[in-house]
């Protein structure tokens, strides 16, 4: 088996309901019959005890409180053996909080790799975007506020268009970061899982072979959303500008919308599997399709959640860095309070960006965290991927080799 970074291998435990890669009790030893029936010798009444260590049977006195026995505060049932954590994670089926608290844990734990990674990525992006911003982009077309009927809708048309011009470069500028940052932060991850380690040079040897196939995913992605959107927004477009036509765009644009929203989430898991089980583009995304069916809901509130909290961290954090670049750069301010289009220069460009790439800094392993102990979250639920796991752990107890 590998341990690092896919450890199983796909389809070694089931993924579609069958258990039977999963162990079961194994049927009796002494030739007695079937499982499930009676021995014919049983046990003098109020004398039978079950295995146990010594010193726990009839007239022992209570096991201590803690772990094991009797819960801390009071009587009641023992507690079931905790599960091994070798690494960040409980090998066992996670809470969300678990999954949350497993990112924060490895940025923690591998700080190095992980915030080193993530600054010098953010430092090369954010200021490639700066100078493209400065020096080769157009800048955006103003709309008039009192301008009504075809005129307000040309204009309109045109400031849009004029603002995906504008956005598409640092788009994709972020993209190719995103896909840097994701593919080794992938690997540091999977590997903090095992209560392992990993350099910057090692996660970068083993995520350097699946830049493009990760690459194309997203792309593949991207194409995929676009064409669906497109097939939403031209019914209503071609109708023109009545209100038919406004009524049928917006209609198609929340119908997208919908669909979009319901294959990102069920593709949401092809980057984690194309990265640990080393697959092409198409089978990762069978793969994501497979581990998320049935979960889509949970998946849903999960991602939701985590960039509800990455909102959080981007408004405290690029708010006070705005006030700042703001006050700072007096022409861009003074134009702004004189109520022109503020054209802000190189102070506010810098401040603003060393805000955006602290955001970035923390955001990239956040989400990549989140993302990669969700895959493994519904492996250890479909295919009991916590036995590999503590058995590439080097778990005590988990040696031999499943059959």
């Amino acid at each position: 088996m590998n341990d690092s970074p896919g450890w199983a291998s796909p389809g070694s435990a089931p993924s579609d309901g069958q258990e039977k890669g999963i162990p079961r009790p194994s049927a009796p030893v002494d030739g007695s019959g079937p499982a499930g029936q009676w021995s014919p010798e049983q046990p003098p009444p109020g004398q039978w005890s079950p295995p146990s260590a010594p010193g726990t049977g009839p007239g022992a006195p209570p096991p201590a409180p803690g772990w094991g026995g009797m819960p801390q505060g009071g009587p009641g049932w023992g507690r079931p053996p905790m599960a091994a954590k070798p690494g960040v994670i409980p090998l066992r089926p996670l809470g969300v909080g678990e999954i949350l608290d497993g990112a924060v844990t490895t940025m923690r734990r591998h700080w190095r790799t992980v915030l080193g990674i993530s600054l010098t990525v953010s430092v090369i992006a954010e200021i490639a975007i700066i100078l493209m911003q400065r020096f080769l982009l157009p800048e955006q077309k103003s709309v008039d506020p009192n301008a009504t009927g075809a005129e307000a809708i040309r204009q309109a048309t045109d400031s849009a268009q004029s603002q995906l011009i504008t956005s598409a470069p640092s788009t994709l500028i972020t993209m190719i970061a995103t896909l840097i940052t994701t593919s080794i932060l992938t690997v540091v991850i999977s590997r903090s899982v095992l209560g392992r380690g990993v350099t910057l040079s090692e996660a970068w040897s083993e995520a350097r072979p699946r830049l493009l196939p990760l690459l194309g995913l997203t792309l593949l992605l991207s194409l995929m959303s676009a064409a669906i959107m497109a097939v939403g927004l031209l019914p209503g477009l071609a109708l023109g500008d009545g209100a038919g036509g406004l009524a049928l765009t917006v209609l198609g644009f929340l119908g997208a919308c919908a669909v979009v929203v319901w294959l990102m989430i069920r593709f949401t898991l092809a980057a984690p599997a194309l990265m640990l089980e080393r697959q092409s583009v198409l089978t990762s995304l069978r793969r994501s399709a497979k581990l998320v069916r049935g979960n889509w809901w949970r998946t849903f509130g999960i991602l939701a959640l985590t960039y509800l909290l990455v909102i959080v961290l981007t408004l405290i954090i690029t708010i006070p860095f705005g006030v700042i670049a703001v006050t700072v750069d007096s022409d861009g301010l003074s134009e702004l309070l004189n109520g022109n289009s503020a054209d802000f220069g190189w102070p506010f460009l810098i401040i603003t960006g060393i805000g955006e790439v602290i955001v970035s800094t923390l955001a990239y392993p956040f989400t990549a965290g989140v993302m990669a102990l969700l895959y493994v979250d519904q492996r250890i639920r479909r295919e009991a991927l916590d036995l590999e796991l503590a058995r590439a752990a080097g778990v005590p107890g988990y040696d031999t080799p499943r059959n």
